[in-house]
């Protein structure tokens, strides 16, 4: 029943990415949806991608073992949307495609390939962990391996993507917006007040489960949890490929506004599934635990609930893993091929071309799930490789007139080998049970911040300070 109900709903996603695709005649068409999309469309879109296995996974896992605390994870990307607002115009004024177009016109060519390989492998990575995500779904829905689920899942992600482009994927997010917030919002009603109403089930819930930190350390896990979100979101590429294809800069700002209030609501929900859920299905373990809210679709509520809870994951799932190919994508074809190797490329080299990179990216990605024990350590290492490496740079170029080419392209080498040498060592030092143990006991987010951000500032004092010509086409 919950299989088929899958299935009926993604037929559904790709007969209308079918049916849109007819519309794609440029290059434009596929990338940025020929810059024409509308504020309530982008909001859907900005949700649908931002939302996704991360956190149905990581954090509603992190909601049933830790409760409320949970949420400092996405607390980096409530405060990193605020921020956001005043940028978000300037974006779509400068009417680019990707985050490396805007990093070379700051700080050169060698700032784009860098930013690009960055982008390649963290997206890589966080669309490897949706398939794994959907492995799980597809695991507890039926009698499928784990494994083959996610390459049932990795498949069709990679079809869909490659069929649709922009222009399909911004327009079919507004239907997996509305379904995640729908399957999350029924399954918290019902969950409590199936308790016995709000007072009842927090009740029920341990003290620590409604701290501010609860079990949580504040450094080594809270604020480890908050910054590499907050960077992540300051700097991610898919939000300004969005921004790009927005239809002006008013469209821009508007959706911003109710993105914010979205990711708020739609999060907060997804972790309390996992916190009331510890309640109705106690006793899992951390990986098991990280499946809660499909556990509590497919054995804690009625029937329909259940399937819309599973169909919402489903849509949490394509449409975060669609957007995490898409971009890096359009970033390998517009800041490597058509930048250094063919800069004439016509619409039917570009679309032939990004299709075959999505393809490719989808088994890099499918290849990089043995690496990972759980999607919320995918998530972090992810997130922390391109919030330390793009982010500071990124923003620097915006606000801050003083950094310098020679700077902005120290940053984001240094945060890269930092955070791969950090991980590297923590993964060699792991326990038996596969947890790493990080060098003097911190996460790799505190030394790739401050290796970034510090190179910047020095380097970019110590250089000559750009002309207001360089200046120029980022104000």
């Amino acid at each position: 029943m919950y299989l088929t109900a899958i299935l009926v709903y993604l037929g559904a996603l790709v007969g209308a990415g079918l049916w849109r695709s007819r519309r794609l005649r440029s290059g434009d068409d596929f990338l940025v949806a020929g810059r024409t999309l509308p504020a309530r469309v982008l909001v859907f879109t900005l949700l649908a991608t931002w939302i996704g296995s991360g956190s149905l996974f990581g954090g509603a896992g992190l909601g049933y073992r830790a409760g409320f605390p949970a949420l400092w994870q996405s607390a980096g990307a409530w405060l990193g949307i605020a921020l956001i607002y005043f940028i978000a115009p300037r974006v779509r004024r400068i009417a680019l495609y990707t985050v490396p177009d805007i990093l070379e016109l700051r700080y050169g060519a060698m700032a784009r390939v860098l930013g690009t390989l960055v982008t390649v492998i963290a997206y890589a990575t966080i669309a490897a962990y949706q398939f794994r995500g959907g492995g799980r779904l597809l695991s507890l829905v039926s009698d499928i391996d784990p494994n083959v689920g996610a390459l049932i899942t990795a498949a069709f992600c990679v079809v869909y993507t490659a069929l649709a482009g922009m222009l399909s994927i911004a327009y079919l997010d507004v239907a997996n917006g509305l379904m995640m917030t729908v399957g999350v919002g029924a399954a918290v009603a019902y969950l409590i007040a199936h308790a016995g109403g709000i007072d009842a089930a927090l009740g029920a819930l341990r003290p620590d489960q409604v701290m501010l930190f609860g079990t949580l350390d504040p450094v080594k896990e809270a604020f480890a949890l908050f910054f590499p979100t907050m960077f992540l979101l300051l700097g991610e590429a898919n939000m300004y490929q969005k921004f790009f294809s927005a239809r002006n800069e008013r469209a821009a700002r508007l959706a911003v506004v109710g993105w914010i209030g979205g990711t708020i609501a739609v999060e907060t929900l997804i972790d309390s599934v996992g916190v009331f859920g510890s309640v109705a299905i106690p006793g899992l373990d951390i990986a098991q635990s990280e499946t809660i809210v499909i556990r509590v679709a497919v054995t804690a509520l009625p029937a329909v609930l259940g399937i819309l809870l599973v169909c919402g994951a489903a849509a949490i799932i394509v449409s975060t893993a669609n957007s995490f190919l898409l971009t890096p994508s359009t970033n390998l074809i517009r800041d490597v091929y058509q930048r250094f190797i063919n800069p004439r490329a016509t619409d039917r080299q570009i679309l032939l071309y990004t299709r075959l990179l999505v393809v490719l990216l989808g088994a890099v990605g499918f290849l990089a799930l043995r690496f990972f024990r759980t999607i919320l350590a995918m998530a972090l290492w992810a997130y922390t490789m391109y919030g330390a490496a793009i982010t500071p740079a990124l923003l620097a170029a915006f606000i801050w007139p003083r950094a310098t080419r020679l700077g902005g392209v120290a940053s984001i080498f240094t945060a890269m080998v930092t955070t791969l040498a950090w991980e590297i060592v923590a993964m060699l030092n792991a326990t038996p049970a596969g947890d790493p143990v990080y060098p003097l006991g911190l996460p790799t987010i505190y030394p790739a911040l401050v290796v970034s951000i510090g190179t910047l500032i020095g380097v970019s004092l110590m250089t000559t300070p750009p002309t207001e010509k360089q200046l120029e086409p980022l104000k």
